[in-house]
């Protein structure tokens, strides 16, 4: 194994951009950190988002999404689960105000081996790659965010119990997930379908995706950009006891709320509550408990002007579902969505982050080799 060099290249906040840097520090495991030599990173909206609402510091590394090869164990690291040489995948807290020294759009990158998986992968650097098993680092770069934020949102935030494949479906009602196409909408659907979480899952994407959808689990999908959409829905269905928000922007949150039936959970993947609907349109007792995946690292994670507090459940949840999916991301029936794959390694992350700010990726993950 070559020695881990003292600097590297990274992708900080400087000014109001993304910049590749040289001559970054490395930074030093501990605790049951792993370091990662990066293989493969994947891009998140939350990436360019902390750079363009400034909730990053300035200097601090960006990027969320890891697959790599672990160089270094921190002393605390369980040495049967994982060793010097081992594929590893997860998720960093890019451009954290705690820990700006690391980000995973970088050469190397800190991993916590708790939250973090075991797979056996090879690299693929073919421009795009199909949804599939996951048996590349670029295929399970796509992972960790969108997977992990699924997770929480079906156990954590809506009572769904770890078993696969249920006899019974675990709530006998349907779920709503709204923008089913993207990365995490892909997942929810494919986890709600295979621990039989609601009677029926019904999903608003765009019409074209309907065929993977429904391969992967879904049993009606709404096209977001007909007009009556709402009407369509409510239509069929009224209202809904349980409601995902995967795209969270505010227009898709309060649209998403006129098809909360009275006591009805909504999770939003942003920190919205009920003060962003209009106060005419508010119903009573509707629950709305935003997923956040950094609080998994089980630190309070200060974000933008507020700083949420530490919620130690949820790395216990993670830690659970990672133990708990992990055989069956090896045996194939878990997929990875489709992968759009950059050329030129880290130079091209910034190029990345602008693709997911303006919407260039649609049903697919952006990743970059390195």
């Amino acid at each position: 194994m070559t020695p881990v060099p003292r600097v590297m290249k990274a992708i900080v906040v400087d000014g109001d951009k993304a910049v590749l840097k040289e001559n970054v520090p490395v930074p030093k495991a501990s605790g049951t950190q792993v370091l990662v030599k990066v293989k493969a990173v994947a891009g998140n909206p939350t990436d360019w988002k902390h750079v363009d609402y400034k909730i990053a510091p300035q200097g601090s590394i960006l990027g969320c999404d890891v697959a790599g090869v672990v160089v270094e164990l921190g002393p605390d690291v369980d040495q049967s689960r994982f060793s010097v040489g081992d594929a590893a995948v997860g998720f960093v807290h890019g451009g954290s105000v705690k820990f700006p020294e690391n980000g995973g759009h970088a050469e190397y990158a800190l991993l916590d081996s708790v939250l973090s998986y075991k797979l056996d992968l090879s690299s693929n650097t073919s421009k795009t790659i199909p949804e599939g098993p996951v048996k590349t680092f670029e295929a399970a770069a796509s992972l960790p965010v969108s997977l992990l934020t699924a997770d929480v949102v079906l156990t954590y935030h809506l009572g769904n119990k770890l078993e696969w494949e249920p006899k019974n479906p675990q709530h006998d009602y349907p779920i709503l997930i709204w923008g089913g196409a993207t990365a995490v909408g892909q997942w929810l659907i494919q986890l709600a379908k295979q621990l039989n979480g609601y009677s029926k899952i019904v999903v608003v994407a765009s019409k074209k995706h309907t065929p993977l959808l429904t391969h992967y689990g879904a049993d009606e999908v709404f096209d977001y950009h007909d007009d009556d959409v709402i009407e369509q829905i409510t239509k069929k269905y009224g209202g809904f006891k349980a409601l995902v928000d995967g795209v969270s922007s505010p227009s898709t949150f309060k649209q998403l709320y006129k098809l909360a039936a009275e006591g009805a959970t909504i999770v939003p993947l942003m920190l919205y509550s009920e003060k962003d609907i209009p106060e005419s349109e508010r119903k009573k007792d509707i629950k709305i408990d935003g997923a956040l995946l950094y609080l998994a690292s089980g630190h309070e994670v200060p974000f933008g002007s507020i700083t949420i507090p530490a919620n130690p459940e949820y790395k216990v949840e993670v830690a659970r579902f990672i133990k708990f999916s992990e055989q069956r991301l090896k045996d194939g029936k878990l997929h990875h969505i489709a992968i759009r794959n950059y050329e030129g390694g880290l130079k091209a992350v910034p190029q990345i982050l602008d693709d997911i700010k303006n919407g260039v990726n649609s049903g697919e993950k952006l990743v970059a080799s390195l």
